[in-house]
């Protein structure tokens, strides 16, 4: 089962515009579970996703089998941008602009061209130009214009301010992390913590990944995925 955030693709925008934080995620997700008969399950998770299956393992374990945590986080995304506190020193200054002029942004924000916002990803080494294709990725990019961005820019910051760093020696059931060495939003060397702390946890660290390694080097990441489906989770 998939399901689109508060406020992207084909979820609307949400009723209370102050519930988009990890937590309201993370009762959607359940909401989900709920709904499709609440049958044993694993949650899998990318980039602010790990956040969200780890506060919703948090929340009802029960019927978890395992996690696949992918390009992502325990908390406080905001911070390590880099390597460094980047996104917590911008970010304020973007939602005051955000909020001071917000049909000014969005119309900006919805105009800009999703092939020039790949050019400039892959200027920046941000991901791989010669593993992603471009039609895997202008999607993504397209979809995010649609995005309110005022919203987007709180949700970031909610992001930012949610750890489940205190649960990952807490968890009971086997967990596979995935990452990509090159990846800048959230580091590598945040995918060696969550493994150090998780009891169940295993890393795939992907030669050359980035942030989008799942659709750079797809083969690899789906095989380790399957493997870990029969050894570690049906398997147990």
């Amino acid at each position: 089962m998939h399901w689109h955030y508060r406020g992207h693709g084909r979820s609307a925008p949400p009723a209370d515009p102050d519930r988009i934080d990890i937590a309201a995620h993370a009762d959607d997700l359940d909401s989900v579970r709920r709904h499709v008969g609440d049958p044993p399950c694993v949650l899998l998770g990318h980039s602010m996703g790990c956040q969200v299956a780890l506060e919703a393992y948090r929340r009802r374990p029960a019927g978890i089998r395992g996690l696949v945590l992918i390009c992502g986080t325990f908390g406080n995304v905001t911070s390590t941008f880099h390597g460094m506190p980047v996104l917590d020193l911008v970010l304020p200054k973007l939602l005051e602009v955000a909020q001071k002029m917000p049909d000014i942004v969005r119309a900006i924000w919805s105009r800009l061209p999703p092939g020039l916002s790949l050019k400039v990803a892959l200027r920046a080494g941000e991901i791989d130009p010669d593993r992603v294709r471009p039609e895997d990725f202008l999607p993504y990019l397209s979809h995010m214009t649609h995005v309110d961005f005022p919203m987007f820019l709180r949700m970031l910051r909610a992001a930012g301010e949610h750890s489940a760093g205190d649960l990952l020696p807490h968890i009971d059931v086997p967990v596979l992390v995935v990452a990509g060495e090159r990846d800048t939003f959230t580091p590598a060397f945040l995918a060696h913590a969550m493994v150090d702390a998780i009891p169940k946890g295993e890393l795939l660290m992907v030669p050359g990944g980035t942030h989008v390694t799942p659709i750079e080097q797809p083969a690899l990441v789906d095989a380790a995925i399957v493997e870990f489906f029969r050894d570690r989770v049906l398997g147990s």
